[in-house]
């Protein structure tokens, strides 16, 4: 259970039905992208075939600190994880890495893979802000082919 509500592989269906209904429905082919309000975040379904692969929580405050207590949050329970962050050879202080970040030129990322079967990745980007997912290896690879395709 992702955020006590939501089951990675799970179907979909009841979601549809909730109360109150989500803020955003939007659907292309075999994929529906479903965004809750939760306080001042904002909470990221997505299903795959009716079966959610991703739950996002996009926070409605990105900080350094805020950033710094989740990872270490996660930490404490998963281990160091990996750090998959992008930024310029430059951008070597937390100042500039924040710069770099609002900027849309830098991500931090970390991920953490307890299982074969999901992972969890801590970012902070331009687009999303910072964000915790929980994603479904399988059925995000199962999505990922079919747009590959074209399909």
């Amino acid at each position: 259970m992702v955020f006590g509500r939501y089951c990675l592989g799970g179907d979909v269906g009841p979601l549809l039905q909730s109360v109150p209904p989500p803020l955003v429905r939007q659907e292309q082919d075999a994929s529906l992208a479903l965004v809750f309000v939760d306080g001042p975040d904002r909470l990221y379904v997505l299903a795959f075939n009716r079966k959610i692969y991703k739950v996002v929580r996009a926070f409605g405050v990105s900080t350094q600190l805020r950033y710094e207590e989740t990872y270490a949050a996660l930490r404490d329970i998963y281990g160091l994880g990996e750090d998959r962050s992008r930024f310029s050879p430059d951008a070597t202080t937390p100042g500039r890495r924040l710069v770099a970040i609002r900027r849309g030129e830098g991500v931090a990322m970390h991920v953490w893979t307890p299982s074969s079967a999901w992972r969890i990745e801590l970012s902070w980007t331009r687009e999303m802000g910072l964000a915790l997912a929980y994603v479904a290896t399988e059925l995000n690879a199962a999505r990922a082919q079919q747009i590959d395709r074209g399909l």
